[in-house]
């Protein structure tokens, strides 16, 4: 799961650290170069906030990318660039990310991809790891898992259906402080966070998925509260929807 120079595939500021952040101070110690690519801002549009909510909308994005350089210090992961749009709209602009991803592979000489696992933890990781499976013919793609809901549920750094190449990091204390230290970064998210193990962290090849297919029965994690009307926190949008989404670009730009 090394390679001399790694781009970690990053939906949202703080899943480098929810997903891989001892892997990352691993890869680092062994020499590694690791960069990360983020792929929107983590914040809802502006628009879906309550309206007294949303004066302060560009503070959130602001804050939001301060925590994530300073949680990129901490775990020496570089920026190979970011993508300052919303999150929940990924599905939506497939093709100029999959454009961002090729040119951040092309400037960071990048030999291995990282990505999270395709398991319904939020519409963007799933989107992320579509894109990424276009890629394993030109360099080895290995994802990790977040959190998903799995026979309802949570479950954190466990993939849904273990396919026998996976590969479990236990951390070290060291490792579990870094952890714990980069997560306190996020205090943006604090409220968002306490589902996050920091005793393990779960790697493997990128699975061959049927992306027209939920990655398990029942609620998926982001879809749990889709019932609750209006609240900025809650994806309402149905998984389906997503998943059409992700066939569509995938049929219409087959892997290269």
């Amino acid at each position: 799961m090394f390679a001399a120079q790694i781009l970690v595939l990053i939906p949202h500021p703080d899943d480098e650290v929810v997903g891989c952040a001892a892997a990352i101070r691993r890869a680092c110690r062994r020499g590694c170069k690791v960069a990360g690519l983020y792929l929107t801002n983590g914040v809802p549009a502006r628009e879906q906030f309550w309206p007294w909510q949303r004066g302060g909308h560009a503070q959130r994005v602001a804050t939001r990318w301060r925590e994530a350089e300073a949680a990129g210090l901490v775990l020496g992961l570089a920026e190979a660039g970011r993508q300052d749009v919303p999150t929940r709209t990924l599905r939506r602009r497939m093709s100029e990310t999959a454009q961002l991803i090729d040119r951040a592979i092309a400037a960071t000489g990048a030999s291995m991809l990282w990505v999270p696992a395709f398991e319904g933890g939020h519409q963007d990781h799933d989107v992320a790891n579509a894109l990424a499976s276009r890629l394993r013919a030109r360099l080895p793609v290995w994802e990790f898992s977040e959190y998903h809901n799995d026979g309802g549920h949570v479950h954190a750094q466990e993939f849904v259906q273990p396919v026998g190449t996976e590969l479990t990091l236990s951390l070290d204390g060291d490792e579990v402080a870094l952890k714990r230290r980069a997560l306190e970064i996020y205090g943006s998210e604090r409220s968002n966070l306490g589902y996050v193990g920091v005793g393990r962290e779960a790697f493997r090849p990128l699975a061959d998925y049927d992306y027209a297919t939920a990655p398990h029965e029942g609620a998926l994690f982001h879809a749990r509260y889709r019932w609750v009307w209006g609240h900025p926190r809650v994806d309402r949008t149905d998984p389906a929807e997503v998943r059409r989404d992700i066939v569509a670009f995938l049929t219409a730009h087959p892997r290269p």
